[in-house]
């Protein structure tokens, strides 16, 4: 993860659809620490900057053998299934 960065100063007000179009070059200012807030119709729709310090990064697999399902998960009780069937 890259070093903590500190804001630079208040949030820059830009459109929604100035944002769209440079998406790319925003993002990377956003990396530099730069905060955003997206404004529409005169409007803040949305505040954009860099992830909190602790924010955590999800790691797949990190809960495998830690849930269980009940051995009749997969069970369709009889009269559930005939309905099912009864309604085709």
């Amino acid at each position: 993860m890259p070093e903590t960065r500190q804001p630079k100063s208040s949030p820059r007000r830009v459109g929604v659809q100035e944002f769209a179009t440079n998406l790319t070059s925003f993002l990377k200012q956003v990396e530099e620490g730069h905060r955003f807030v997206l404004m529409e119709h005169h409007r803040a729709v949305a505040e954009i900057g860099p992830p909190s310090a602790d924010a955590e990064v999800r790691k797949p697999g990190a809960l495998r053998g830690k849930i269980r399902t009940s051995p009749d998960f997969d069970f369709l009780p009889a009269d559930v299934l005939k309905a099912v069937d009864d309604g085709e």
